[in-house]
Order: structure tokens, then C-alpha cells, then sequence
């Protein structure tokens, strides 16, 4: 069972097909997300999940299928497009967090508003309001490499949603940290992205991680199906 188009779909993929080389990462992977939805995406290493993350996030392009975001086509945009899109309508949190090391955790979380241009005092006040509903603000002085990995990731996660991401996407968020932080993690990222009614898709291999979201698309063989969750 592939993913259904969605009334209301803020994001889809159709049909998507990606190679490298003789290798097939996507074979007619299907996708959908709403506002406000947490989509977990799940599957074995190598399965593609993370490919088709990247496709819809416009940072790769699928060989073939199409990409819809807000009713536009990706592959009608430019490059420079794509890259404004990236920058903030998109939001993104890595397994690692990939914080700047010479930047303190106020400015790490303030450069994707510094990036579209914002002043800077202006931008360390959104940044400063997310530490606190990440409840990171008593880091702001502080650079990555004083903190914890649960609390660097805290970091990530307002910085990802500081320029009001429409769509926010979580490779492994948690991959890196214990089950404790880990879940104190989701609890913040799920509760603070469904406030602003953002899409988020979440790929992970973890099911306590999956169960914060609303559905769960299983990727195999570059395919997707939906999994139904009994009640």
C-alpha cells in the first residue's frame, strides 16, 4: 500500500526513482504529509528512507516522479529557488546535530535568520525565545562542545524551527543519545512543531521513536507502504 494523496497536502511525492550508479535507493517511493503532521518514515539500513528524505527535501533530485510543495513542483524551481525554500520554509535536524563550533548556542541557533538576512539583535531574540521552549536558554553563552549531546541536540531542534519552517526534517534525531534524552528530544520537537502546525518528517529505525508520530510510511527496497497502526 503506497501513500494516498492527502486533501490538504503540504508535501508529496510520487513515483519517485533514484539511482547510483547500477544501485536503486528509490524505486517508486510515494509520499505525503499535511500540516501539522508527524509522518514517521522507517525501514532497514540501505532501504532508502534517507534518499527519499533528501528528495523531498529538494537536496537531491529523483531520476524520475514528481515532487509537490504548497502545489508547486520542485523541479520548476531554480536553484536558487530551492536554496531559498531550504532556507526558510524547511527546516532540518540531523543525527549529529552539526552545530558550528566556534559559534556560541544563541548564535548557532540564530544563523539560519542571520543567513536570510535578519539583524542580528533581532535574530538572538527569535533564537533566545526557541531556547526557551527548548529549554536551552541557560546555554545561550555557551558553545557546543561545553554541552551535552541532549542538550546540543535541544540546540538543533530551535534552530531548525527559528525561521518558522513549514516543514521540518528530522534524519535521526535521536540516533546519537540515550533513551532518556532521546525522548525528552521528541517530546519538545513533536509539541514545539505542531504548535506552528508544521509538517515534520521523521526518519528513524527506532519504533519508541516512531510512536511520535501520527503514521508511519515503512521504505523496503527503495518501495513505501503505509503501515496501519492498531488502536
Amino acid at each position: 500500500m503506497t501513500a494516498p494523496a492527502m486533501p490538504g497536502s503540504l508535501l508529496t511525492g510520487r513515483d519517485l526513482h533514484k539511482a547510483y550508479g547500477p544501485t536503486p535507493a528509490l524505486d517508486g517511493a510515494d509520499f505525503s504529509l499535511s500540516p501539522g503532521e508527524v509522518v514517521a518514515v522507517m525501514g532497514p539500513s540501505g532501504s532508502g528512507k534517507s534518499t527519499l528524505l533528501h528528495c523531498l527535501a529538494g537536496i537531491v533530485t529523483p531520476d524520475f516522479g514528481s515532487i509537490t510543495y504548497d502545489g508547486r513542483e520542485l523541479a520548476t524551481m531554480s536553484d536558487a529557488e530551492r536554496s531559498a525554500l531550504r532556507r526558510s520554509k524547511f527546516g532540518f535536524v540531523f543525527q549529529f546535530g552539526q552545530l558550528v563550533p566556534e559559534l556560541t548556542c544563541v548564535e548557532n541557533t540564530a544563523l539560519p535568520l542571520r543567513l536570510n538576512g535578519t539583524s542580528r539583535k533581532e535574530a538572538e531574540r527569535v533564537a533566545l525565545s526557541w531556547m526557551e521552549r527548548l529549554e536551552v536558554a541557560d546555554l545561550k553563552g555557551k558553545r557546543p562542545g561545553e554541552v551535552s549531546g541532549g542538550q546540543g541536540q535541544r540546540v538543533a531542534v530551535a534552530r531548525a524551527l527559528v525561521t518558522g519552517p513549514r516543514v521540518l526534517f528530522a534524519d535521526e534525531p535521536t540516533g546519537a543519545l540515550d533513551s532518556h534524552n532521546g525522548e525528552r528530544v521528541m517530546e519538545l520537537l513533536t509539541e514545539a512543531a505542531r504548535s506552528t502546525d508544521a509538517g515534520v518528517v521523521l526518519v528513524t529505525h527506532d519504533a519508541r521513536v516512531a510512536a511520535y508520530s501520527d503514521r508511519e510510511v515503512v521504505v523496503r527496497d527503495g518501495r513505501s507502504r503505509v503501515m496501519e497502526r492498531t488502536v
